[in-house]
């Protein structure tokens, strides 16, 4: 997790249709602790502008023209190490949700969701954490299932993870909140905040969206259709 912020959240938004881009910009301009650093309308210019302005968050719309959002968000996190991306999706329609993790997504927004929705997500992200419900990680599940089983060669990536963070991996994968995962363990807040914080170190992953990757890929969680 990043430490107390002392400036406003700088926003970049990458979305192709002019009408809601300048609604997003309208909306942040006039809510107080944000900032809109740029303006994209397309998945080159996202990466472009997230390098050259380095914002806290990117909004970005996963169909984007000349790059994907995918694509965009893969550049732009392979780069830095800093920037999060809230990715902009339509789920009835769109089937990138896991694609979209793996190239370092922190989370996923309905572009029908409420200003105030959106305002906290972004919010969130920015804070270092990600922006996964059980009904996304649902579709994640579903998106994997579909995905070539995982090799054996995986499970090195758990090496150096104990049992019971193994165990609290699982219960994230699963969409568990922190709180969640302590009732359901019977361990306190604090220790279970402490078991993520190691496991991100360990795994290398930029955020609990991340973990959620692993999980599957390492075949320590399997897809099975009554997944909750």
């Amino acid at each position: 997790m990043t430490g107390p912020r002392t400036g406003p959240v700088r926003v970049l938004i990458a979305e192709d249709q002019a009408l809601l881009r300048d609604s997003f910009r309208v909306l942040l301009d006039s809510t107080p602790g944000f900032a809109v650093v740029g303006e994209a309308g397309t998945g080159r210019d996202a990466v472009r502008l997230a390098l050259a302005h380095r914002p806290d968050v990117v909004l970005m719309d996963i169909r984007m023209p000349d790059m994907t959002g995918i694509d965009a968000t893969e550049q732009i996190c392979r780069h830095t190490g800093d920037i999060r991306v809230l990715i902009l999706t339509t789920f009835d329609l769109d089937e990138y949700v896991y694609g979209a993790l793996r190239a370092g997504a922190s989370g996923f927004l309905l572009k029908d969701t409420t200003a105030a929705g959106l305002v906290d997500a972004l919010r969130v992200v920015a804070a270092g954490d990600a922006l996964l419900a059980p009904a996304v990680t649902r579709r994640v599940i579903a998106a994997f299932g579909a995905q070539p089983r995982p090799s054996r060669a995986f499970h090195r990536r758990l090496t150096g993870v104990t049992g019971r963070e193994r165990e609290i991996l699982t219960l994230v994968a699963r969409g568990l909140s922190n709180t969640d995962i302590a009732a359901h363990l019977t361990l306190s807040l604090a220790t279970v905040k402490s078991h993520v914080g190691r496991l991100l170190t360990k795994l290398n992953a930029r955020d609990r969206a991340q973990l959620v990757v692993v999980a599957y890929e390492t075949g320590l969680v399997t897809a099975t259709p009554d997944t909750p």
